[in-house]
């Protein structure tokens, strides 16, 4: 008994100080980018209540705000925010929110999201902004060929790309603990809950969660009117298991060969009044998640076109799950 209560006097103490040096390896090592003056823009514009008789009215509205965004940038002299902004107030381009100040907030919809049976909603991870929202839009981009190839015939598909919430930079505490997730939670569930306002009929929605973005999936999880969460790239959800995370919804989870995330520790504890860290592994037998194949990817890589991980990911939006494919 005595040895068993030293040996977990000293997992506690290891645990902490695992999570102590990611705190303090944030805090000292050099910031990915340096932080960026303030860029002037618009408030958010004025809009409806959404539905599927107001949804072409909330693209509009959020295309003109874009508009003037890219124009207040383009004064302010930042080319690089003024040509994204420009870009999203172009006509073909489809927003159910829009803010340009700072960082920056967008959800983007690709397809017919009145009309879905099936929606995909992309959930980011860190270092996700407007200055880099290119790559995110690819993202969503390549699963929406990606679905379109795939449904079946008579199936309508669409997906949201949700950048709806202050994303943690990669090198930062926010990285390491559930804050920001927290704070982004409420967003999530409100964008569901819109989601089936606007549809006609009774979409089967997936949440499709990547990186720090799993953690905010993990926060909103409970009650939530989904039907499938993938994790893919996930350092945790701050769950214990998938059953702990309270949700209706089938749970998967999948991690490349080459995703650095496999070497995070999955630990949590209670460390400068907060939470750090992000407990169990989701890919692990002890979370209990369905796990999929992802192939040889990157961290960066799950929705690259032609890979493993986005044949699977479309696979679970079109609920095809006995096609979906497990190492």
């Amino acid at each position: 008994m005595g040895w068993a209560s030293g040996y977990r006097r000293r997992a506690v103490r290891w645990r902490r100080a695992v999570l102590a040096a990611l705190v303090t390896g944030a805090v000292v090592l050099p910031l990915s980018g340096a932080v960026r003056p303030d860029i002037p823009a618009p408030a958010p514009a004025s809009l409806a209540p959404l539905s599927a008789a107001t949804l072409a009215d909330v693209y509009a509205a959020n295309r003109a705000n874009a508009a003037e965004a890219a124009r207040m940038a383009a004064a302010h002299h930042d080319p690089d925010r003024a040509a994204t902004d420009r870009s999203l107030a172009a006509p073909a381009r489809h927003l159910l929110r829009f803010d340009g100040r700072g960082p920056g907030r967008v959800t983007e919809v690709l397809g017919d999201l009145a009309r879905a049976d099936r929606v995909a909603v992309l959930v980011p991870g860190s270092d996700t902004s407007l200055d880099t929202y290119g790559r995110f839009h690819a993202a969503a981009s390549a699963l929406y060929g990606q679905l379109v190839r795939q449904a079946p015939a008579g199936t309508r598909t669409a997906v949201v790309a949700w950048l709806g919430y202050e994303t943690p930079g990669t090198v930062s505490t926010t990285v390491t603990t559930t804050g920001r997730a927290e704070q982004a939670a409420p967003g999530l569930r409100a964008l569901v809950a819109d989601l089936r306002a606007v549809s006609a009929g009774a979409p089967r929605i997936a949440l499709l969660c990547h990186s720090y973005g799993s953690v905010v999936c993990g926060r909103a999880a409970a009650g939530l009117a989904v039907d499938d969460i993938a994790l893919v790239g996930s350092p945790g959800t701050g769950a214990g298991s998938a059953a702990a995370l309270h949700t209706r919804a089938r749970v998967w989870a999948a991690r490349g060969a080459d995703d650095w995330v496999a070497h995070v520790p999955h630990v949590s504890a209670g460390l400068f009044g907060t939470t750090v860290g992000f407990g169990t592994d989701p890919v692990s037998r002890a979370f209990g998640a369905r796990v999929f194949a992802a192939g040889d990817g990157g961290h960066s890589d799950y929705f690259s076109p032609g890979s493993t991980s986005l044949a699977n990911l479309a696979r679970i939006v079109l609920g095809e799950t006995e096609a979906v494919t497990h190492d």
